[in-house]
C-alpha cells in the first residue's frame, strides 16, 4: 500500500509539472521560463523537478512529446474519417487538421518555434520522423502505391512537404488576419499537392 501511495504521489507530481510546463512554455517560451517559475506553478519543490526530469530541458522534452503525440493522433483520426481509397481527400483532411492545431499556442511555441533550438536540428529531425513526418511519408507512399504520384524518393519528398507545411503554419500564426492567412496557406499547400499528382 505504501508503494502504491508513493507511485500515486509521483504521478501527481509529474502531472503538475507537465501541466505547468505546457502552460508556461506555450506562454513564455523555453528561454523565458525559469525552473523556479515551473516549480512554483506546479506547487512542488525544485528537488521534485530534478528527481523526475533532471532539469528544465528534461521537462520540456516530456511536454514536447505529449503535445506532438496528441497532435499526431488528432491528425491521424481526421485522416481515418475519410474513405481509405480516397488518398487525396485523406491528405486534404490531414492538412486542414494540422493547420487548425498549429493555431494553438502550445503547438506554435513549443513544437514549431522552440523545439528545433532546444533539441538541435539532428535530434529534431529524429523527433519529426516519429510524428508528423511519419504521417506525411505514409500518405505519400499510399499515393505513390496507388499510382497517383509518379515514382519519387518519398522520404525526401515528405521532408520537403513537411517544411512547406510548417512554414505555412508560421505564416498563419504571425499574420494580422489569421483567418485569411489560413485560407491562403491551405489553398497554396493544396496547389503544391495537386502539382504532385499525375495528370489524368
Amino acid at each position: 500500500m505504501q508503494r502504491r501511495s508513493q507511485e500515486d504521489r509521483s504521478r501527481t507530481t509529474r502531472a503538475a509539472l507537465e501541466q505547468a510546463g505546457r502552460s508556461l512554455f506555450a506562454e513564455r517560451g523555453f528561454a523565458g521560463t525559469s525552473a523556479e517559475q515551473l516549480v512554483a506553478a506546479a506547487g512542488v519543490t525544485r528537488g521534485a523537478l530534478h528527481h523526475h526530469y533532471g532539469d528544465k530541458r528534461g521537462l520540456f522534452l516530456a511536454v514536447l512529446e505529449q503535445v506532438e503525440t496528441e497532435a499526431t493522433a488528432e491528425i491521424a483520426a481526421a485522416v481515418a474519417t475519410i474513405d481509405s481509397d480516397d488518398v487525396v481527400a485523406g491528405m486534404t483532411a490531414g492538412l486542414a487538421c494540422f493547420l487548425d492545431i498549429c493555431a494553438r499556442p502550445q503547438m506554435l511555441r513549443i513544437v514549431l518555434m522552440d523545439a528545433p533550438t532546444v533539441l538541435g536540428w539532428p535530434a529534431f529531425r529524429e523527433f519529426e520522423a516519429k510524428h508528423g513526418l511519419g504521417l506525411i511519408t505514409a500518405q505519400l507512399q499510399r499515393a505513390t502505391d496507388a499510382g497517383l504520384i509518379p515514382a519519387a524518393p518519398v522520404p525526401v519528398l515528405a521532408q520537403l512537404l513537411l517544411s512547406a507545411i510548417s512554414e505555412a503554419a508560421l505564416i498563419v500564426a504571425h499574420a494580422q488576419d489569421q483567418d485569411q492567412a489560413r485560407a491562403q496557406a491551405q489553398q497554396s499547400l493544396l496547389l503544391l499537392l495537386a502539382g504532385l499528382l499525375r495528370q489524368s
